[in-house]
């Protein structure tokens, strides 16, 4: 049983990400959303090794917004290189897309 409290639609996105890694050390790279939810998504290529609680910035287009990072994906397993980030300001939606109506049309809603 899916324990999420918000439906998640697939995604490509490109996306830049910057914020400070595990080292300290400030960055910025590209990288691709894989899924979005209302609240969150994963973005995957990230090759700077993360912090669970550390708070990254996404740029979608114009749209830049806030996320804390909830998981890293272990390196040496198909996760590698990817990260889950929850929003910071739940009310901003970085993504331009209606996600109530696109579960609702994938009978997810």
């Amino acid at each position: 049983m899916d324990r999420r409290r918000n439906a998640r639609i697939s995604a490509v996105l490109p996306v830049r990400v910057w914020g400070v890694d595990a080292s300290s050390s400030p960055f910025m790279q590209l990288a691709t959303v894989t899924n979005i939810s209302a609240g969150g998504a994963t973005v995957h290529g990230v090759s700077r090794r993360l912090k669970p609680g550390h708070t990254v910035e996404l740029q979608y287009g114009d749209e830049v917004g806030q996320f804390r990072v909830v998981w890293v994906g272990q390196a040496g397993t198909p996760q590698a290189g990817e990260v889950g980030v929850q929003s910071v300001m739940p009310e901003a939606f970085l993504w331009g897309v209606n996600l109530e109506r696109c579960s609702q049309l994938i009978g997810m809603g």
